[in-house]
């Protein structure tokens, strides 16, 4: 047994170094005062402070931001009302298919799908730049955040929304009330994976992106073809730095949220000893 466990601890350890060293490499240089990636001569600031003294790049990451807010916005709250209404499918050969027809949508290559917005934004006549990106996002979106609200739904007792029925609280109330507070946790799941989708997107984005617009990975894409910049490495440091900011961010809100679940859950029990 502890053998097995010091195999599995080390399969781990060699996963997160493959995943990591990569990356670790590339921040590593972005302090490189040489110019290349060839030879560490001495630790500089100066690739961040290009980073930072290029306006248009500064317009490019805004950009990326605001469709990423908006998109992750729009999808929640579209991905928990699919959720919800999939979730009240009675027949569970509908509710399969729904289900099913959401998964195809995540599982599809990036690249079928900036094509085919790409064609259809054509047909329909919407000019490529910030709506196409905007409606690129959020549809490649809503799939994710009903993956990650139906687990909550499913775990929720239909006891519950009963109760809240006969005590007189309206179909609103029970929404607001009971449902959404219970499916807190898989909505702010679904938001951040949303916005990281979004931030992280270039396939799509490459397609469905016009003149005078752009994101930050196709801006990435189209400098590192230009030739090996540490600018670049500085760009794609302060992008992981803020996406780890955000994971962590997630991680204590959602610790945050199950103790206050837990001490509701304490006092309640206390409660009932007292009365007793």
């Amino acid at each position: 047994m502890k053998r097995s466990l010091k195999w599995s601890n080390m399969y781990l350890w060699v996963v997160f170094i493959i995943l990591y060293a990569p990356i670790l490499y590339l921040s590593y240089y972005s302090f490189n005062s040489g110019g290349s990636m060839h030879g560490f001569e001495g630790f500089t600031l100066e690739w961040y402070k290009e980073v930072f003294a290029d306006t248009r790049l500064l317009i490019i990451l805004l950009n990326t931001l605001v469709i990423a807010l908006f998109a992750s916005v729009i999808s929640t709250i579209l991905g928990v009302i699919g959720a919800i209404a999939i979730h009240h499918v009675r027949k569970r050969s509908n509710q399969n298919t729904l289900l099913s027809l959401n998964n195809v949508l995540i599982v599809s290559p990036d690249v079928i799908i900036g094509a085919s917005f790409l064609i259809l934004f054509t047909m329909i006549g919407i000019k490529l730049g910030f709506a196409s990106v905007l409606i690129s996002h959020i549809a490649f979106s809503v799939p994710i955040v009903v993956i990650m609200v139906l687990p909550r739904l499913e775990e929720m007792s239909p006891t519950l929304l009963d109760a809240a029925r006969d005590l007189g609280a309206t179909e609103w109330d029970v929404l607001t009330k009971v449902m959404l507070p219970f499916i807190k946790s898989g909505i702010f799941a679904g938001f951040f994976m949303a916005l990281t989708y979004s931030l992280d997107d270039f396939a799509v984005t490459f397609f469905v992106t016009g003149n005078g617009f752009t994101t930050l990975s196709v801006e990435i894409y189209s400098r590192a073809r230009q030739g090996v910049s540490l600018s670049i490495n500085a760009l794609s440091t302060l992008i992981f730095v803020f996406t780890m900011l955000l994971v962590v961010g997630y991680y204590f809100i959602n610790r945050r949220s199950r103790g206050q679940v837990s001490g509701r859950r304490g006092s309640g029990k206390e409660w009932g000893l007292v009365n007793k």
